[in-house]
């Protein structure tokens, strides 16, 4: 999977700290809403995947590494790929994804937006 196919998707999850404005995942939350993507938010609005109650398509992970492996250790949630933001990755990541055969990219969900997103 690539950016491209990843902005044809309609709902997303950042995973980090949404609620500052000076953290990417902030500016990746707003760039999804005002492109008019269904977006929820793990780490400080939600704790959980787990508490989003649709299916969720894209997992942005845009959190410390030692956070983002454990939600997604605790996720029971079925999604499409996983994005790896720059900074969000570990060894520990990779290996987890790639040993329970979850779809996952390293990229700027960003960049996806402003190439690919729905009014690009």
């Amino acid at each position: 999977m690539d950016l491209r196919e990843i902005m044809r998707y309609n709902v997303f999850v950042v995973v980090g700290d949404t609620l500052n404005e000076e953290k990417y995942a902030y500016k990746i939350k707003n760039e999804l809403i005002n492109s008019r993507y269904k977006v929820y938010s793990v780490g400080k609005e939600l704790k959980s995947l787990n508490d989003i109650e649709e299916e969720v398509d894209i997992i942005d992970l845009c959190i410390n590494p030692p956070a983002g492996i454990k939600l997604l250790k605790e996720n029971k949630k079925n999604f499409k790929c996983i994005i790896i933001q720059p900074g969000a990755g570990s060894e520990e990541i990779i290996e987890y994804l790639e040993e329970n055969n979850y779809p996952y990219i390293e990229g700027c969900l960003l960049v996806g937006i402003r190439l690919y997103g729905k009014y690009s």
